[in-house]
């Protein structure tokens, strides 16, 4: 059967990290302090953040250009060596002397996270490396037939109002569907963005009112989103809830199935890859959150920070119409 991804070419703008996890056993407590000590045994990187997005997308059968900054270090050096080996270009890719490369190193004893340590800087990006991006975001658009723009936003400096407001004005011009997993920081700078996707604990810090699970609240909150954005669709994920859907006509809340959470990592990322494709080729937006919706679930399942499973998806997708 004709994969309907594998014409879609995506351009994914956001914050890039590596997700570093060191595997090892607790055989006893530290003398020097009441912590476990963790044997160490492995070690593996996953790429995160918006280089998740981009696998995800490559999963779906579509094509993902990915646009972000590393730190010109170790880790930058071997993000750029993940991207190569998972198939993804790093033309889209800055590298910074300003910046380091984020890294989110898990300790694990067994299946249990013993501690988390980030290596970050989250300043906006400076004027000289923001027109990088930019550039670069501006040739692809002109070389590339893109059909979708995804804003992957971690709050770690990439998308700047500027960036987002630039971006979103060329990608208008071009007739081509935008789509953003927002943070705090510039939680309202996506006016016009085709498909808004906030969670319901951003929803709830960002709103001037409280938001429940029901749908009189969550139809108060996406009149109130629509208001303030201008946007076409939006998706509100609400965990084992499911996903709220308005796309200025219908609301819907469409359920999740029950599934055996391992670890919820990467999820977000998931969800707006799959609900935004899904857009991009014509899908109805309750067909787009359902394909979300069971997109997220799956790699609940899992741990760490993987991409979506698309056979699996399919597979899953059939079975519940």
């Amino acid at each position: 059967m004709k994969n309907p991804f594998r014409n879609l070419k995506v351009l994914i703008i956001g914050d890039v990290m590596l997700d570093r996890y060191v595997t090892g056993t607790i055989e006893r407590i530290s003398p020097e302090a009441p912590v476990p000590v963790v044997r160490y045994e492995s070690e593996t990187l996953r790429l995160g953040g918006a280089a998740n997005v981009a696998l995800n997308v490559a999963v779906l059968g579509a094509k993902p250009i990915l646009c972000s900054v590393v730190g010109r270090d170790s880790f930058g050096k071997k993000f750029c060596e993940s991207m190569e080996v998972a198939g993804l270009s790093s033309d889209g890719i800055h590298i910074s002397k300003k910046r380091q490369t984020t890294v989110k190193t898990r300790i694990l004893a067994g299946q249990q996270q013993v501690i988390r340590i980030d290596r970050e800087d989250t300043f906006a990006l400076r004027k000289k490396e923001e027109q990088k991006i930019l550039e670069k975001v501006n040739s692809i658009l002109e070389k590339e037939k893109i059909g979708l723009v995804i804003f992957q936003d971690y709050n770690k400096g990439v998308l700047t109002k500027k960036v987002i407001k630039n971006v979103i004005r060329q990608a208008q011009k071009r007739n081509i569907l935008t789509a953003a997993d927002p943070k705090k920081k510039n939680f309202w700078t996506y006016k016009k963005i085709s498909l808004f996707k906030p969670n319901l604990a951003e929803i709830r810090a960002m709103l001037p009112f409280v938001v429940g699970t029901d749908a009189k609240s969550l139809q108060k909150a996406g009149r109130f989103i629509r208001k303030k954005l201008g946007n076409m669709h939006t998706f509100i994920t609400l965990s084992e809830h499911g996903i709220f859907t308005d796309d200025g006509k219908e609301q819907e809340i469409i359920p999740t199935r029950p599934r055996a959470v391992r670890d919820v990592c990467g999820a977000g990322d998931t969800v707006i890859s799959v609900a935004a494709c899904a857009l991009a080729i014509g899908k109805s937006a309750q067909e787009a959150a359902r394909l979300a919706n069971i997109a997220g679930g799956q790699v609940c399942e899992k741990a760490g920070v993987v991409p979506v499973d698309f056979a699996q998806l399919q597979r899953e997708y059939s079975e519940n119409k």
